[in-house]
């Protein structure tokens, strides 16, 4: 296990197999329908080499995670070799305590050793407000592409849905 902070509050390390079943139970008590697969797949894909996940705990237990996909399969700087923070989340209960800015040092801290950009999708509704201002403020910029839907950038008047997959990218300079 790598930590990669710790200021005696927040902790961010990498994952632990055992924290897919955290990750996947905290999401499924929120009404969400998670698949174990996944989170299990971020575990084998660092283990891999092809993700860094950063989990963060507050006071000792999980709180939170963000990975950074080193090899990218969607968006608008596919042939920019550029690392995607990927799955940015912060447990409801520990909202506001400042694990999601954590989150981000770390995975912009590894990215910054792979290029000189990071990018990143956030979704459209507004249960991604605070996400969309926090990634503002923190220097990232919409790349123009406009909305993206379901992995396909979207044209206009294109039908989709207001859901989690539809998404805006945005970009930062590291160096």
């Amino acid at each position: 296990m790598k930590t990669y902070l710790d200021d005696g509050s927040i902790k961010v390390r990498s994952m632990l197999e055992t924290d897919a079943k955290i990750i996947y139970d905290t999401y499924f008590s929120y009404g969400w329908h998670p698949e174990m697969e996944t989170y299990e797949n971020y575990y084998k894909e660092q283990e891999s080499g092809d993700r860094f996940v950063f989990i963060a705990e507050y006071e000792g237990r999980v709180a939170g995670l963000c990975t950074l996909l080193l090899k990218p399969t969607e968006g608008p700087w596919l042939d920019t070799n550029w690392p995607e923070i990927v799955d940015l989340c912060v447990f409801f209960d520990v909202h506001g305590k400042g694990i999601g800015t954590r989150l981000l040092d770390a995975a912009e801290a590894e990215a910054k050793g792979i290029a000189d950009h990071v990018f990143l999708a956030v979704g459209v509704h507004s249960g991604y407000g605070p996400a969309q201002r926090m990634y503002v403020s923190r220097g990232y910029n919409f790349d123009g592409s406009g909305v993206w839907y379901k992995g396909k950038q979207l044209g206009q008047y294109e039908q989709c849905c207001n859901d989690d997959d539809l998404l805006l990218f945005m970009s930062k300079k590291l160096n």
